[in-house]
């Protein structure tokens, strides 16, 4: 590019010409002038612009190529852009140079400020960049960067099997248990000091000897592979409650806010059980398969060749007695914590609570269980439900209300209005 003087250009006009014979340099320069001159008036006369600085040195590269001209034409201009755009346009009014017919098509005007702000942007991230790495750092991260410290720290070895756990495992009363090394250091990372590890799928007997004497949280990756070892871990030994990585997510690589939200979102080990259950059961095709068949009603043919439909007897409901005193009592307390919140308590044979869930999922929960005793909750008792107690021996069905009598399911049913 030629220089413009005194002013910089602001913009470059960029064209390309094709012409049908052989020509010069010079023969291209001239037909520029030449062929604009006094076209779009004294102010925008190329030499006149050229002259007070405003146009910049027409640069022309051509090339011959089978016995025709081929080549570029850039000319740098600091007029204003609608300026500019009137001289770029003047160029293809250009239709012979020399003795040869040509054409010159204008590609583009280049804002060169807009290249220089990329440069100027560039070389201030970088040298924003180096700032960064040379000054030292503020209160915050030298705060931050001794505490992260501090708590890598506090990882240590316990027990004779030498499992990765934090500094507080013999004096807290609970304890959070999870699968490996990284976990237990992401909890340190984020304050978290009464972990241990499991160091591996086998259960380690330093975990089956401390959950005998502490209240301990399974804290798993939210996956498959977390559920079969909280299921293991509690076949073996002790186990109070189940927290859970958000699904997909393992421990070690969760937020903070992601650690404490699993924390305060733990369930119990019995509620863990039953969903597991219910997750990998067959419970609704058995509710399914039992309404089919409790529709099919035995047919009879009667002398005058008619069908007769005979009901299959039930057996009726005993009424409470004396003793059931205690049991209406435990009932009509576990009902009113369970108004208006349209969920389920499953209770076993000593009233204990085996686990909560939504009533819409009650039917599809108890029809693959085995040892429920009662089952209290926030709704109406139908005809469904009523056959999985039959099928299932519930003995007792406590709700709101009811859809049908007494008379017609074995188990005994609590209303409210009777607690």
């Amino acid at each position: 590019m030629g220089k413009i003087s005194p002013v910089s250009a602001k913009y470059i006009v960029h064209a390309q010409i094709q012409i049908d014979g052989v020509v010069e340099r010079p023969d291209v320069i001239g037909a520029i002038f030449g062929q604009t001159e006094g076209l779009l008036g004294s102010d925008l006369e190329l030499r006149e612009l050229q002259r007070s600085g405003r146009i910049g040195r027409i640069e022309v590269k051509s090339e011959v190529k089978s016995g025709k001209t081929f080549g570029d034409i850039t000319i740098p201009s600091s007029l204003d852009k609608a300026e500019t755009a009137i001289i770029a346009a003047s160029l293809e009014t250009i239709q012979r140079i020399g003795p040869c017919t040509s054409k010159v098509t204008v590609e583009k005007i280049e804002d060169v400020r807009i290249s220089k702000r990329g440069f100027v942007i560039d070389r201030a991230k970088e040298l924003l960049r180096n700032l960064t790495d040379s000054v030292l750092p503020d209160s915050q991260e030298i705060t931050e960067e001794v505490a992260h410290s501090v708590r890598m720290m506090d990882i240590s070895e316990y027990g004779k099997d030498r499992l990765a756990a934090g500094p507080n495992i013999d004096e807290a009363d609970d304890i959070i248990v999870v699968e490996g090394r990284a976990d237990v250091l992401n909890l340190l990372k984020h304050g978290i000091k009464n972990i241990i590890a499991l160091n591996g799928t086998s259960v380690p007997q330093t975990i089956i000897d401390l959950c005998k004497r502490k209240e301990v949280t399974v804290f798993v990756d939210g996956d498959r592979g977390g559920n079969l070892i909280v299921k293991e871990l509690s076949s073996l030994t002790d186990v109070d409650f189940v927290a859970k990585a958000p699904d997909g997510k393992e421990v070690e690589e969760i937020t903070k806010k992601e650690v404490h939200k699993a924390l305060r979102g733990k369930i119990t080990i019995e509620q863990f059980k039953l969903e597991y259950a219910r997750e990998n059961g067959n419970g609704h095709e058995q509710v399914k398969t039992f309404r089919d068949t409790r529709r099919r009603v035995p047919v009879q043919r009667s002398s005058s060749n008619q069908r007769v439909h005979t009901q299959r007897p039930i057996r009726t409901a005993p009424r409470i007695t004396e003793e059931d005193k205690e049991y209406k009592e435990k009932f009509k307390q576990m009902l009113e914590d369970l108004t208006g919140t349209r969920g389920a308590y499953i209770l076993d044979d000593k009233l204990d609570i085996l686990g909560k869930v939504p009533i819409s999922e009650l039917t599809a929960t108890i029809s693959h269980l085995k040892n429920v005793f009662a089952v209290v909750f926030d709704g109406a008792i139908t005809s469904d439900l009523s056959a999985i107690a039959n099928r299932n021996q519930i003995k007792y069905l406590v709700a709101m209300s009811a859809d049908i009598k007494p008379n017609e399911t074995r188990a005994r049913i609590l209303l409210k209005s009777e607690l």
